[in-house]
């Protein structure tokens, strides 16, 4: 898939993953690697500028599997922003798949 497309849908995957449960970076990174194929060092400089923007909390929370897990949680604020964020991605993909279907129609 091209980077670009992934890029810019990164957020967007983050913060609705967020919405529905609180989670560690890597398990963020794995539930969207189902889905999209990314690298790891992808997320995290998002998880990080996202924090910094007051979108997120973040918290420790024991393992039992090794040290202790850095957890992400949407704040009320970051909350806003995921509505915001899902009505430019409805816009935006709407306007995306009429040129499709005018396009593909044309031929």
């Amino acid at each position: 898939m091209n980077i670009q497309f992934k890029k810019g849908v990164l957020n967007l995957c983050v913060l609705v993953l967020l919405d529905k449960q609180d989670r560690y970076g890597y398990e963020l990174v794995q539930k969207i690697s189902d889905q999209i194929s990314i690298s790891e060092g992808s997320v995290y400089p998002l998880l990080r500028r996202l924090t910094k923007e007051g979108y997120f909390t973040t918290y420790l929370q024991e393992s039992t599997e090794g040290p202790p897990r850095k957890y992400y949680k949407l704040t009320d604020l970051g909350r806003s922003y995921l509505h915001e964020q899902i009505i430019e991605w409805e816009s935006f993909t709407t306007g995306v798949n009429n040129l499709i279907e005018e396009g593909v129609k044309n031929d």
